[in-house]
């Protein structure tokens, strides 16, 4: 049972209701409780609950209890269907949820509309980080959060306790959206990585010696990379100001496919984004939907 109510005491900080429990909203709570934040805690498996009481959270009996103790109610849980069932019969009204859940920018939409008939403001984050960054402001973890610009000003300096918060505008989708864009970007960049390993994992090559290079490689590329790649997303040009033109890319990336097989390493990556390039080359050099538009 919750143990505090709030506005007990007008000097202390305002209490907040966290619902999950698991690697992440774990490390939040910890973040919180040391930052002398009153918490109420509440997750699916009660088990998950009993260190954070020990450490000083009120831990409530069911989610509705919690949302009941605290104005600032978060939700990080396993995906949007559970902050639905989580909240089913809550009381929300007069509350300010935020959800930092992973999810699409749709159902991040959905879910401030869903807020907003119940009576509550919403303002959804997207999570730049992994727990252990949590707490630790030299490692650079940071939330996206969009929805309710009164609400973040309202509860800027704690949600800004664990990690860094980053306001990205006043659409609920947007701070999901750029979260899902940089995971995304990530992903493309680790499957990168995976297929250069297996190009010389079975030659006479120190992979531990090599990982520095590819690594060297990847951060001296991205930030020359990424605003021309912008630019070219921006106008659908992808012929201005380049150093190697498209066909030039599409012949390199032929060699590199080319040395996959001699390899004996899978073409899948380097077929795709070759396509891709075909396909704007075809296009006048120009994106195909960017084509298409004029």
């Amino acid at each position: 049972m919750t143990k505090t109510s709030p506005g007990t005491d007008p000097t202390a900080e305002p209490r907040i209701a966290l619902l999950g429990l698991g690697a992440m909203g774990a490390a939040l709570a910890r973040t919180w409780l040391a930052a002398g934040y009153p918490l109420t805690v509440w997750n699916r498996t009660p088990s998950r609950a009993e260190p954070l009481a020990a450490e000083g959270a009120d831990v409530a009996a069911t989610a509705a209890e919690a949302v009941a103790s605290a104005r600032l109610v978060v939700t990080c849980l396993l995906d949007d269907a559970s902050v639905g069932e989580a909240l089913e019969g809550a009381d929300l009204s007069g509350r300010d949820l935020v959800d930092v859940t992973t999810g699409t920018p749709a159902e991040a939409r959905a879910r401030a509309e869903w807020a907003r008939e119940r009576g509550a403001r919403f303002l959804s984050g997207g999570i730049m980080a992994v727990p252990p960054m949590v707490g630790v402001p030299e490692a650079g973890g940071y939330v996206l959060y969009s929805g309710g610009s009164e609400v973040f000003e309202e509860h800027r300096t704690a949600l800004e306790a664990p990690l860094g918060a980053r306001y990205v505008g006043g659409d609920a989708g947007l701070g999901p959206l750029q979260d899902v864009a940089l995971l995304s970007a990530m992903n493309g960049m680790f499957a990168g990585m995976e297929h250069a390993l297996a190009l010389v994992r079975d030659e006479d090559v120190p992979l531990r010696g090599f990982a520095g290079l590819l690594a060297d490689w990847l951060v001296a590329m991205a930030p020359a990379a990424a605003p021309v790649m912008a630019e070219q997303a921006g106008t659908g040009d992808y012929t201005t100001d380049t150093d190697s033109n498209l066909a030039m890319q599409i012949e390199g990336n032929r060699t590199l496919m080319r040395t996959a097989r001699e390899q004996g390493v899978g073409t899948e990556l380097l077929a795709l984004y070759g396509d891709l390039m075909e396909r704007r080359l075809a296009a006048g050099g120009a994106a195909p939907a960017a084509a298409e538009r004029r």
